[in-house]
């Protein structure tokens, strides 16, 4: 006897409708799957070096849409940082998560010095987490990679929590954005622990 196909009720929307809404989910998941099979089987010291050296771009998208005080900017920044993360080991002067860090104390210091949109309070939150994301960055860079991987898978594992703190307050950044970013933040963390 087969099953029936799935159907909408009032109680249970179409899956398509599901899928619409949850968007961010699912493109998290393809995005990471698509990087892990495309990745294959990294060194560990590599993976590490790669997630640290990328992980200061998550708090430093906060800081700076924080400041901007509009969360449709999100994506835009989004972008402007993914850039700025494959431009910068196209050069050899300093390591790209020296740079994500300084452009973080930049933003934070702009707030400290200017105001910011969303109050002090906001602000000191994203300071916090901009501290607590780039030191656990820059520890798992500077310390062997058998106890790197497990800072840095922190640092992501983390942030997740940090999206979807931000997804429930919806304040900060888009409320697309936070979902994507959890998902994929948990996602790496658990690849760094288990997959590399």
């Amino acid at each position: 006897m087969s099953t029936p196909a799935p159907h909408a009720t009032a109680d249970r929307p179409h899956p398509a409708t599901m899928l619409k809404r949850r968007w961010p989910t699912a493109l998290a998941v393809a995005f990471v799957a698509l990087t892990t099979l495309a990745s294959g089987s990294q060194d560990l010291a590599d993976a590490v070096g790669g997630f640290a050296e990328t992980l200061p771009l998550l708090p430093l998208i906060y800081v700076v849409v924080h400041q901007i005080g509009k969360p449709r900017a999100t994506w835009p920044v989004l972008g402007a940082g993914v850039v700025v993360v494959f431009a910068l080991p196209l050069q050899d002067l300093v390591a790209p998560s020296t740079v994500l860090v300084a452009l973080a104390a930049a933003v934070l210091a702009w707030g400290a010095a200017f105001g910011t949109p969303h109050g002090r309070a906001t602000f000191g939150a994203q300071a916090v987490g901009a501290l607590v994301f780039c030191g656990l960055a820059l520890a798992g860079l500077a310390v062997d990679p058998d106890l790197g991987r497990y800072l840095v898978a922190a640092g992501w594992f983390f942030h997740g929590v940090w999206d979807f703190a931000h997804l429930r307050l919806d304040k900060v950044v888009s409320r697309t954005f936070a979902e994507w970013c959890g998902v994929i933040d948990v996602l790496v963390a658990v690849q760094l622990l288990f997959l590399v």
